[in-house]
């Protein structure tokens, strides 16, 4: 792992916009907008692994695709080795280096193909050596992600989930690609396989030099295999830092949400005290001003629903605000999105947010 940035995401922002309706163009109002995912900056250093993790519906999924031009971006930048890709309309070179394995392993393999067709189809579209060097390419390429090379002229139906993931890893990997992004890759597996595509994953990074953006919901996953992880939180990341970092000494009052709420195996920790989040999640639709997370922050005060946090170190002693993955605290850059990082700030004197009013402001904003 080096310390140059392989991928380096800019203000990143996903829009999606409702159609409109004759009422809405009678009255001349605006398309709705659902903010997917709406400002995230980070990086992803050369041979690392970054744990994207969240919530279902933060936005983690929609980052991943729109990384990838699978989505058109509705604003920002995202610079792969130097250049920004959303710039680019040739993507040929970035599509060899840039790959993804998907969530689910039953349908995004065709059915209709045999494990050597999906996993030689990225050479065969371009056209790389003979039909028969992508045959046997295919064939390596199944033995090398633990499956038989006799293997090959078998349907997708004929295998196992873990090993429909096994085949999509090893579609991913044809190409020789430099980063891969890993859209909950073990979520719809037993657990028992989990570890096994885990480890094979591991080993990858390890053999070919791989870079990962890892997305997934499952915090202990998350730990196991990542160097650094980012937390989501409707459509923002609300702390990023070293993983280690992030589960002994979590910075915003969110991610203490989700530690909290990972089952526990140690007896001596089943009776201890749980701080669970009151309320749903906000709509993206009309994310609550401020810190998006005060409506359900047993935290917030009023200055938390007035002003956006900036990304603060954490525990540091450091105040001063910068852009979330700031390189500026080097390798060990540990950066939350939470009034309560800076000693000196006014959220100390500010009064606690009054709940009920918080909840009717929040069941109003849904209404509308």
């Amino acid at each position: 792992m080096t310390d140059d940035p392989l991928v380096r995401v800019e203000d990143l922002k996903k829009y999606y916009f409702e159609q409109d309706n004759l009422t809405d163009r009678l009255l001349g109002r605006d398309p709705e907008s659902v903010k997917a995912v709406d400002g995230v900056s980070f990086e992803v250093r050369e041979g690392e692994t970054l744990g994207l993790v969240g919530e279902s519906g933060c936005g983690k999924s929609t980052t991943g695709e729109t990384l990838l031009r699978l989505r058109e971006p509705t604003d920002g930048a995202m610079y792969f080795d130097g250049e920004n890709v959303f710039e680019t309309d040739d993507l040929s070179e970035f599509r060899e280096r840039a790959q993804v394995v998907f969530q689910d392993p039953f349908s995004s393999l065709d059915p209709r193909m045999t494990a050597g067709e999906i996993i030689r189809e990225p050479l065969d579209v371009r056209g790389e050596g003979t039909p028969e060097e992508r045959r046997e390419r295919a064939a390596e390429l199944m033995e090398r992600v633990g499956l038989s090379a006799g293997q090959v002229d078998r349907y997708p139906h004929e295998f196992s989930g873990g090993q429909r993931q096994r085949i999509g890893i090893a579609r991913a990997l044809a190409l020789e690609p430099d980063f891969i992004v890993c859209d909950e890759p073990v979520s719809a597996l037993d657990v028992s396989v989990q570890a096994q595509i885990l480890n094979l994953l591991e080993d990858l990074q390890e053999e070919f030099g791989l870079t990962y953006l890892f997305i997934a919901h499952d915090l202990s996953v998350v730990r196991h295999i990542s160097d650094r992880v980012a937390v989501m939180y409707l459509g923002e990341i609300v702390e990023i830092g070293p993983a280690e970092e992030i589960f002994e000494n979590p910075g915003h009052p969110y991610t203490e949400a989700l530690l909290d709420s990972v089952p526990r195996a140690d007896t001596s920790e089943q009776g201890r005290d749980v701080e669970t989040l009151s309320g749903d999640v906000p709509s993206p639709r009309n994310p609550p001003s401020g810190c998006r997370f005060h409506t359900r922050c047993p935290y917030a005060r009023e200055v938390c629903k007035a002003q956006t946090p900036a990304d603060y170190a954490v525990g540091s002693g450091e105040t001063e605000a910068g852009p979330t993955g700031d390189a500026r605290g080097g390798d060990e850059a540990h950066r939350a999105a939470c009034f309560r990082r800076v000693g000196d700030h006014e959220y100390w004197e500010s009064p606690p947010l009054d709940a009920e009013e918080e909840d009717e402001e929040v069941e109003q904003a849904a209404d509308d």
